[in-house]
């Protein structure tokens, strides 16, 4: 079965066409493809391109637990570039249709930056989803173990926890990352940010990614904590997201419509042998 690895900021995904897969991509497959010693290894995997009544094209996103993503911007980015290497696409603009929604996207710099409209970003409880009532969710408080936080939820087409803090660290996301995913009050599992505010045109998170877990980069963690930090009115609408991996370019205009930028980097084209499906049952 051929592949394509490529990363974004160290956060790496496989690209597998729909016409060179000869069996179903099931969750044991996914997790074993994914596996960073049984498998290639990988954040995730990009099934596509797949046809589509809506946009151009069509993209299934799965992480490495082998659960569905609704949407990825790093896993959009590398899917444009792959279009792109395809010479499917070209300098234009063209869109991509995702469970999270349809963005636009265009390559640009060699295949090197990819700019994505990623969409609209809602604060609202119903649309994330947030256990409770009807609100937008903004400066609550959660408490996992003996740490209570203050934190505000955000969707664009997928759902994030942003936790601001004077400092973050790999250390305080991997701790507490796990069990705020998987909290009750959110009942799809949530992506999780923990931000500081460098001034008001920089932010720095770290990143524990539902499914996948510590992450180096993250296109839409990147995309809700930027708009976070405009909506609290802490930063301009231009936003530079450090993260352990690099950086990546936010820009949100007033109905928080979020545009983001950042580079891709192909890392290898291959075949994965069927011999590592050996002893699963399906």
């Amino acid at each position: 079965m051929k592949y394509s690895k490529y990363h974004a900021l160290g956060n790496d995904y496989l690209v597998i066409a729909p016409k060179d897969l000869a069996f179903k991509l099931t969750p044991e497959k996914i997790q074993r493809i994914c596996h960073r010693n049984f498998g290639i290894g990988s954040d995730g995997i990009l099934f596509g391109p797949l046809p589509s009544e809506n946009a151009k094209f069509r993209l299934r996103i799965f992480n490495p637990d082998g659960s569905e993503a609704e949407k990825s911007g790093n896993g959009l980015r590398i899917f444009s570039r792959y279009l792109w290497d395809r010479k499917l696409v070209g300098d234009e603009e063209f869109d991509i249709e995702t469970l999270g929604g349809k963005v636009k996207a265009c390559v640009a710099n060699s295949g090197n930056t990819v700019q994505v409209e990623m969409g609209y970003v809602s604060f609202h409880s119903d649309k994330i989803p947030v256990a409770g009532h009807s609100r937008e969710v903004l400066e609550e408080s959660i408490t996992i173990e003996d740490k209570t936080f203050t934190f505000c939820a955000a969707t664009i087409g997928n759902p994030h926890c942003v936790i601001q803090m004077p400092e973050v660290t790999p250390e305080i996301v991997k701790k507490y990352g796990s069990q705020i995913e998987v909290h009750p009050y959110f009942p799809n599992r949530i992506n999780v940010q923990f931000m500081k505010v460098i001034d008001r045109g920089n932010i720095q998170i770290e990143i524990w990614e539902r499914g996948a877990g510590y992450t180096l980069a993250s296109g839409s963690s990147s995309s809700a904590a930027a708009a976070v930090a405009y909506h609290l009115g802490l930063c301009d609408a231009s936003i530079a997201v450090h993260m352990p991996g690099g950086r990546i370019a936010i820009e949100i205009n007033n109905d928080f419509l979020v545009t983001m930028t950042g580079a891709v980097t192909k890392v290898a084209e291959g075949l994965i042998s069927m011999e590592i499906f050996e002893y699963l049952t399906d």
